[in-house]
């Protein structure tokens, strides 16, 4: 991959709406703007709506962190997307997902070591990305398990998520040092 299109902008190239969202990003998180933010702030306001929702989906949302961790880093494979593999795969396994799941998820497999509610999330996620919306039964079998909140916010987190990757994509996000992210296909 070439280089970051949109990279890291210092203070003093900052427009005054840039400079003024990433001071509101930092009061809000707690650490300066990072990753997946950087390119985001070419549009301050946009970033700072992204922001808030993904602190719903990260750290509020009913799934817990083992399974929003999960979907993760599904989508993270989905989206070839190096920079959320790097800084989830390491969360994912403090959070009790498995080494041999993180590992088949990365390489491009459906883990076999899967628990009950990482098997229908695969599962469920597969059917969503492949058809565009769940059937009746998979409808069913996520909101009996995960009830309406679970089930919506389990959907808004990979929602979220593929945001941020396409962001990456498209700005060629550099990955920080960490676990790397299989080449599949290409």
């Amino acid at each position: 991959m070439s280089h970051d299109r949109l990279p890291p902008l210092p203070r003093e190239a900052m427009t005054e709406a840039e400079a003024g969202a990433a001071d509101a990003f930092e009061a809000a998180r707690g650490v300066p703007v990072f990753g997946p933010f950087w390119p985001l702030l070419r549009s301050p306001e946009l970033m700072l709506r992204v922001q808030a929702l993904g602190e719903h989906c990260r750290y509020r949302n009913a799934l817990g962190l083992k399974l929003s961790e999960f979907v993760i880093l599904l989508v993270a494979r989905r989206h070839d997307q190096p920079l959320e593999w790097a800084i989830h795969a390491p969360i994912a396994g403090k959070a009790g997902v498995g080494a041999d799941i993180i590992r088949d998820i990365g390489e491009g497999r459906r883990p076999v070591a899967m628990d009950a509610d990482e098997a229908l999330i695969f599962d469920a996620l597969a059917e969503l990305w492949a058809h565009r919306r769940w059937s009746d039964a998979t409808y069913g079998l996520v909101k009996d398990r995960f009830g309406e909140q679970g089930l919506i916010d389990l959907v808004a987190t990979a929602g979220y998520y593929a945001l941020l990757a396409d962001v990456m994509n498209v700005a060629r996000t550099a990955a920080p040092p960490g676990p790397v992210l299989p080449v599949l296909n290409g």
